[in-house]
């Protein structure tokens, strides 16, 4: 009875979506004998996605955002799928207790506006984003004690207490010109710092990365061109500039694809648009992984998901299989609020599709013989289709059980206002979050420490000092094996003990690429078998892509 719902609300958005779509016959021009696959003009890569870029790295954290990041700043360390590489810093010592970093930075890097990046601009850097305390602050404001610029070329970070990850952690620290943003400060609520330049940032960027900000719209789209001085040097092939389109409609995407007008969607289309969008000619379809989870997490501080026994029962309402099969394809089933594909990620236990589960975990709650009284927002995103098929099939275990669920939609910028406070969180709502450093203490403090609370990987509200001191001392582990032991009793104590959120799919991003004239790290490890791992923002480093000619 279970697959069979499971498979009828599937089948019937499927319908649904393909009408909308107006079919899946191939719509792309047909080039003519001779013809290049190439299209003429600049080598630029145009993405979709789901919200406009906030381009100032002390204050973005969005995918889209960090895509940006990438592209316009460079950072002391590049992230590899193992570990980290040598980037703005050749060389780096750290001292016995793990309380002192000192890197060594390569010399003759430019800035884009022609100035050297020097020791006194990290220093800068690092104060400005502690400072100001958003976007990925949250990693090192507890952390850094001070940061001193030994000689121009010569940085010392010196720790409050050792930070066994720092150095992994360090892709997410992008090196602003501090010359450049003291130029163009204005009146704001930093004392002598003025606005620390966020103004300026809105539209401009002070970084030293491949590409340099051109123009920005908001909710319109980020356009960037190449700096041909960049540090790492230039293939004459790779693209002259990237630009990042607000708006995942499916029809709109499509269009855009056949007519060569975007290089790559963005990760939001449904499995259905997915399928239509491979038979465009010379599209195909590229999974690559993130480390994304996608969590559904439950407002621990309202009634009735206050109750522990409750969330475990509403954790046996979703057909997992189901969601990995047919929605989220080709991702896998979750065992924890850490994706497998990040260092110290363990296997904890497995909620399953189960009504009868559900109504033992009910009869032991303290709603027990009340639950049937209340009514279960069920939040969504409205720009994502797969997400309401899941929603659905909630809402129709859940009734069997005797539980109430209201489906709502919103924008994801809504969905980012409403769980920044308990008060307006609803009761369930699903978004996907991942590490901003390969390691599973990256989730575990964005997803559960206190520090990240009302943030869109942190909304279920539950909140302890034990938790937080948990946390806290497995990132201050030196030793890495150590480390990831305190890992993995923290993973099984949250999916046990406390069940604040479920884990649904490990997930496999999914998008469509021209691959008649783009090279693609990501889509050439598809087609060799492998699924390439990476962090936010880094699938999309243009540098590493390329225009070829068929």
């Amino acid at each position: 009875m279970k697959r069979c719902l499971s498979f009828i609300l599937v089948l019937t958005m499927v319908i649904t979506l393909l009408v909308g779509c107006g079919g899946s016959e191939d719509i792309s021009p047909t080039p003519t004998e001779g013809e290049s696959n190439v299209p003429a003009g600049e080598k630029i890569i145009r993405i979709t996605a789901d919200s406009t870029p906030v381009i100032d790295p002390a204050v973005g954290i969005s995918n889209s955002s960090s895509i940006a990041f990438v592209n316009l700043y460079d950072t002391l360390v590049f992230p590899t799928e193992d570990g980290v590489k040598p980037w703005l810093a050749t060389d780096w010592e750290v001292n016995q207790e793990g309380t002192e970093y000192t890197f060594y930075l390569k010399e003759g890097v430019k800035f884009h506006d022609g100035s050297e990046l020097l020791a006194s601009d990290v220093v800068f850097t690092t104060k400005r984003l502690i400072d100001i305390g958003e976007g990925f602050a949250y990693i090192y404001s507890d952390i850094i004690k001070e940061v001193v610029a030994v000689d121009d070329y010569t940085v010392k970070f010196i720790l409050n207490n050792p930070f066994g990850p720092f150095v992994d952690s360090l892709c997410r620290l992008y090196i602003v010109n501090e010359d450049l943003i003291m130029e163009n400060l204005n009146d704001g609520a930093y004392g002598e710092y003025g606005d620390y330049g966020r103004d300026f940032l809105i539209t401009n960027d002070a970084g030293s990365g491949p590409y340099m900000a051109k123009e920005l719209v908001q909710q319109d789209y980020f356009y960037a061109v190449k700096f041909d001085d960049w540090h790492m040097g230039w293939d004459e092939n790779a693209p002259e500039s990237f630009k990042i389109i607000y708006g995942t409609e499916p029809s709109t995407v499509r269009t855009m694809l056949a007519s060569k007008q975007l290089e790559i969607s963005d990760m939001w289309q449904s499995t259905e648009s997915l399928e239509a969008l491979s038979k465009l000619e010379g599209i195909e379809i590229v999974p690559y992984s993130t480390r994304l989870v996608q969590n559904v997490y439950y407002n621990t501080s309202i009634e009735p998901t206050d109750d522990v026994n409750y969330r475990k029962a509403l954790s046996c309402l979703f057909d997992y299989e189901m969601i990995v099969e047919d929605i989220f394809v080709d991702s896998k089933l979750n065992y924890g609020p850490v994706s497998s594909y990040t260092a110290g990620s363990t296997e904890t236990t497995q909620y399953k599709y189960d009504l009868e589960k559900a109504k033992e975990y009910l009869s032991k709650s303290k709603y027990a013989d009340n639950y049937q009284d209340y009514t279960i927002e069920f939040l969504v995103n409205s720009d994502v289709q797969d997400i309401e098929k899941i929603a659905l099939a909630f809402q129709s275990a859940a009734k069997q059980v005797g539980i109430n669920v209201e489906i709502t939609k919103a924008p994801w910028v809504t969905i980012q206002e409403r769980v920044s406070s308990p008060e307006s969180t609803p009761h369930v709502t699903t978004i996907n979050a991942g590490p901003q450093y390969n390691e599973a203490g990256a989730t575990l403090e964005s997803g559960f420490h206190s520090k990240t609370a009302g943030t869109y990987e942190n909304c279920h509200w539950y909140l302890t000092d034990e938790l937080d001191a948990e946390i806290e001392d497995a990132l201050a582990t030196v030793d890495r094996d150590e480390r990831f032991a305190k890992y993995e009793k923290l993973q099984h104590k949250i999916v046990d003990e406390i069940c604040p959120c479920t884990w649904i799919a490990d997930l496999t991003e999914r998008v469509a690429y021209q691959a008649t004239y783009i090279e693609w790290p990501a889509a050439e490890a598809a087609r060799s078998g492998e699924l390439k791992a990476y962090l936010m923002g880094y699938p999309y480093f243009c540098p590493d892509m390329r225009y070829i000619s068929q």
